[in-house]
C-alpha cells in the first residue's frame, strides 16, 4: 500500500480510537407507562453531528478503494453538517477539500467549512449542486466523494462500532435491551440502512422506522415501490428529506416509514428543549415526533418496551432559523396545536 494513504487511514482510526462513544440518554417523560424512550446525542462528535460518522466512513472508504492519494482534492455536493464534517478529515490527512454549496447558504456554515480548512464554490441553487461537483471535480483531477451514492455502502454495518452496534451494546442493562423499535429520519439514507441490516444481520426482535418531512419523496417511493417519483421543492427540514430517491435509500430493509410535518419537527424541539434544557436541529424533532407516536400507539395496545432515536446534531446551528419565531412563522408556519399535543406528555 502506498505509503501516504497507509498515514491517513491511520490517522482517522486513531481519531475514532480516541473519540469517546455518544451518550445515549433516557427521556424523563413520566406519563410513559411501560414504555423508554432513549435518545442517542449524536451532536457530541468533534464536528457535531452524526455526519460525522458518515465523514469518516466515507473517507476510509475512498482510501482503501484508492480513490483518494496524498494531494487529491476531495469535492462535496453539501452545505451543511457533511460538508463540516469531511472538512475535518480532509484537514486530517492533509488534502485540499471543497464544498458545493448554493450562493444562499448561510454565512455561518460556510464559515464553519472554513474552520477545517474548507473551501466553498457556489452555485446558483441546490439542484446545481450535483452536477456542477461532478464538473468540477474533473477539472482539477479531484475526487467527488458523493455521499448520497456511498453512504449505504461506506459503513461496515455488520459492527465495526457502528452506531447500530453502538446502540445496542448501550442498551444492554436497560430494563427492555433489545428495543421495539428504532426510529431514524433519512437524508442519504446511509443510517437507516445500516440501522435495518444490522438488526437482520444480529438476528434482533426489532423493528426499524424511518419518519420523513414534507417536501421528502423516501414515504412515497416506501409505499409505492417507485424509486423515480420527484419533487418539486426541497425538504424545509435541514440534513433530512429528499426531492428525488438517493442510491443509499433502501426500503427493502424498513419495516415502517411515517410521514412528519414540518411543523411538528419544529414544536418538537422547542418542546424538547424544555424536556431536557438543550436545543436539537429539527431533524431531531422529526425522529422524536414519530417516536412519541409509535410510543402511544404501544401504550395503546397494552405494550412495553423500548424506543431508541437520535439526536442528529445541535440546535446551536439554527438560532437564526428553527429557534427564530419570526422565521418559522414565515417559513414553517403555525405550530401551536402541535406544542398542545406534545405539552401532554409532560
Amino acid at each position: 500500500m502506498d505509503k501516504w494513504v497507509a498515514e491517513a487511514i491511520a490517522r482517522i482510526n486513531a481519531d475514532a480510537h480516541r473519540s469517546a462513544d455518544t451518550h445515549l440518554f433516557k427521556l424523563p417523560l413520566p406519563r410513559l407507562q411501560g414504555v423508554d424512550i432513549y435518545l442517542k446525542d449524536e451532536s457530541t462528535h468533534p464536528t457535531g453531528s452524526l455526519k460525522h460518522r458518515l465523514a469518516r466512513s466515507l473517507f476510509l472508504y475512498a482510501l482503501c478503494n484508492g480513490k483518494i492519494r496524498e494531494g487529491t482534492p476531495v469535492i462535496e455536493a453539501s452545505s451543511g453538517s457533511t460538508a463540516v464534517s469531511e472538512a475535518y478529515f480532509a484537514q486530517m490527512i492533509g488534502v485540499p477539500f471543497i464544498a458545493v454549496v448554493p450562493k444562499s447558504t448561510a454565512h455561518s456554515k460556510i464559515a464553519q467549512i472554513e474552520l477545517y480548512g474548507g473551501q466553498a464554490h457556489f452555485v446558483g441553487s441546490a439542484p446545481e449542486m450535483h452536477d456542477a461537483a461532478v464538473e468540477l471535480a474533473g477539472s482539477i483531477g479531484g475526487y467527488f466523494m458523493d455521499q448520497f451514492t456511498y453512504a449505504e455502502r461506506a459503513t461496515d454495518w455488520r459492527g465495526n462500532n457502528n452506531i447500530a452496534e453502538s446502540i445496542f451494546r448501550q442498551m444492554e442493562f436497560e430494563p427492555h435491551p433489545v428495543p421495539k423499535m428504532l426510529v431514524m429520519s433519512a437524508g442519504t439514507g446511509g443510517t437507516s440502512a445500516t440501522l435495518g441490516r444490522f438488526i437482520r444481520y444480529r438476528g434482533h426482535d426489532t423493528e426499524l422506522t424511518v419518519v420523513d418531512p414534507e417536501n421528502s419523496v423516501f414515504f412515497d417511493a416506501f409505499q409505492t415501490g417507485d424509486r423515480t417519483i420527484t419533487a418539486r421543492c426541497s425538504s424545509r427540514i435541514e440534513g433530512i428529506g429528499r426531492p428525488e430517491v438517493e442510491p443509499s435509500f433502501l426500503p427493502d430493509v424498513i419495516d415502517r416509514m411515517i410521514k412528519v410535518p414540518d411543523a411538528a419537527s419544529v414544536a418538537t424541539i422547542l418542546w424538547l428543549e424544555k424536556l431536557i434544557g438543550r436545543k436539537a436541529g429539527a431533524s431531531t424533532g422529526t425522529n422524536v415526533w414519530g417516536t412519541l407516536l409509535i410510543a402511544r400507539e404501544m401504550m395503546d395496545r397494552g405494550e412495553t418496551g423500548s424506543i431508541v432515536t437520535l439526536m442528529c446534531d445541535s440546535g446551536q446551528r439554527y438560532l437564526d432559523s428553527y429557534y427564530d419565531a419570526a422565521w418559522v412563522r414565515d417559513h414553517i408556519g403555525n405550530t401551536d396545536a402541535f406544542t398542545r399535543e406534545l405539552d401532554a406528555w409532560i
